[in-house]
């Protein structure tokens, strides 16, 4: 049996996107002839060398994966781009292409939604049944899921204390979905708004997004785990959908594969910028983690609820989110009664430049705002141009 990977060895990185019409630009339910015209049957993945394809519940969403962990992210951003290039050859057959964002800024879910309909389908179904996947939190959604190994319960627990802390600024560099139903919302971050209420059915599956203040295996399961599956038991008698994967928190503890997953960032319009955000992602956890600004048993202070509140005010607002908490703030060296997140990521990207290889994808977010203001600002100028702007956005 291999040793599982210690802090940073590597990274997995998912990355999802809408099939859509050439044309209209509409959603296309085809992510299983996609992946058919890939392997030679219908299946739910198909590995291709460093990437994989896979699609999981909405059959316009196909995700490309890092096939094993990867020990450089610099490199991903070229394999990623391959990846699409191919998808793209074959979607011309479908007249259809890939859109990137993280969601789709016009489509009825209640309409449009269609569920995976081959292997994997009874829990899709499950899903369906509890919760509805007719609407926009389970429908209309597309993110990137970065992946940090740990090993053993030290580790586990001092990268779960400095992702929590992370956690709440995210949105203020990666929100990409400033448009629902044609319409802008005020919101910067509409995916992570709508994904914070998607499983209320049974609130303990999402929680307050930020997790919960726990710093051990033990742990993890007596406050998270075990009361998700007992509040399931209703719904799910069979078991089918208990499993560490239910977690729908912002960053989950994926014990079975000694990794945390963080699922709070929009895609963006290329892989290049998707890869830049986890790198910046990384280079803060690694400072967090060394213990740069304060002691790891300070980081494991900070309450769930006042992160829940930042993460609040960054879904809405981004990078323009005024943080007014002092000891938030200290987390990252900083002596001041409150900052715009704009202002903490200048100085974060500042001081850890030189471990980005895209750093260029980060100066433009710095300079621009994320790609949900630079969305808005389009929109803006020109009402009628919203089907313009995502088709310069499409990948293919």
């Amino acid at each position: 049996m291999s040793q599982p990977l210690r802090l940073f060895e590597a990274f997995g990185v998912e990355l999802e996107y809408m099939i859509v019409d050439r044309d209209t630009l509409d959603v296309r339910p085809i992510a299983d002839e996609l992946l058919k015209a890939a392997a030679g049957e219908i299946v739910s993945e198909v590995d291709l060398g460093v990437i994989s394809w896979s699609n999981e519940l909405a059959l316009h969403v196909i995700e490309l994966k890092t096939t094993q962990p990867a020990p450089d992210l610099a490199a991903l951003p070229q394999a990623f781009d391959e990846q699409i290039a191919k998808i793209g050859k074959i979607l011309e057959d479908f007249q259809a292409r890939l859109m990137p964002t993280a969601m789709h800024p016009w489509m009825d879910p209640d309409r449009e939604m269609r569920l995976w309909p081959h292997d994997y389908n009874p829990v899709y179904e499950a899903y369906h049944r509890i919760f509805d996947c007719h609407g926009h939190g389970w429908a209309n959604l597309q993110s990137v899921h970065l992946n940090l190994p740990f090993c053993g319960d030290d580790e586990f627990g001092r990268l779960h204390a400095a992702i929590r802390i992370l956690l709440p600024l995210l949105p203020a560099l990666a929100a990409s979905s400033p448009i629902v139903a044609a319409q802008l919302t005020g919101f910067a971050d509409n995916r992570m708004h709508v994904y914070r209420d998607n499983s209320r059915r049974v609130p303990q599956i999402t929680g307050a997004v930020v997790p919960e203040a726990v710093f051990t295996q033990a742990e993890y399961s007596a406050r998270i785990f075990e009361p998700m599956y007992a509040a399931m038991q209703t719904y799910d008698p069979e078991r089918l959908l208990c499993h560490e994967w239910l977690n729908s928190r912002g960053a989950i503890a994926r014990f079975d594969r000694n990794a945390i997953e963080i699922r709070v960032l929009d895609i963006q319009e290329t892989p290049a910028a998707d890869v830049a955000i986890c790198e910046i992602v990384v280079a803060v956890l690694k400072l967090l983690l060394a213990e740069h600004w304060t002691s790891y048993s300070e980081q494991k202070t900070i309450a769930t609820d006042r992160l829940a509140d930042i993460l609040t005010a960054t879904i809405r607002d981004a990078e323009q989110a005024e943080i007014e908490s002092p000891e938030y703030l200290r987390q990252f060296g900083i002596e001041a009664e409150s900052m715009s997140a704009a202002r903490i990521w200048q100085r974060l990207v500042e001081l850890s430049a030189d471990q980005v290889s895209q750093v260029e994808r980060l100066r433009l977010i710095l300079d621009e705002g994320p790609l949900a203001r630079r969305i808005e600002r389009a929109l803006k100028a020109d009402r009628d141009s919203l089907k313009e702007i995502y088709s310069k956005l499409c990948l293919t």
